[in-house]
């Protein structure tokens, strides 16, 4: 059984950061591109982040460019994303997701508030 699992959230003033992680388990997690979402109050999910299973290349939503960082560690079957000056309008549910046989997993998510 697929399971994803994302922790580290909090409240946060803005200009902080954050690390959120995603552990994964329940498939081969070294073959599968991995994405991060967020959904923000009274909004629609929304994409963040992608990064790929062989390279470890990444892509990026343009209002998080050069202040997110995805990364993944295929050893220990985990992604993070360290999200550095964050804004307000970063505040959200983070979700990591993948897709596995053409079925979208999406674990339990973590909230981050970014408020003074």
């Amino acid at each position: 059984e697929v399971q994803l699992q994302a922790f580290g959230g909090g409240l946060v003033q803005p200009g902080g950061y954050l690390r959120l992680s995603c552990a994964a388990s329940g498939f081969t997690f070294s073959t599968y591109a991995m994405n991060w979402l967020r959904q923000a109050p009274g909004k629609g999910p929304e994409w963040v982040s992608t990064i790929n299973p062989s390279n470890g290349s990444t892509r990026y939503k343009d209002s998080v460019k050069g202040r997110f960082t995805m990364s993944r560690d295929n050893a220990k079957n985990t992604v993070s994303l360290q999200m550095n000056n964050l804004k307000p309008e970063d505040t959200a549910v983070y979700y990591c997701q993948t897709w596995v046989n053409g079925r979208e997993y999406r674990g339990q998510g973590t909230q981050v508030t970014v408020s003074s």
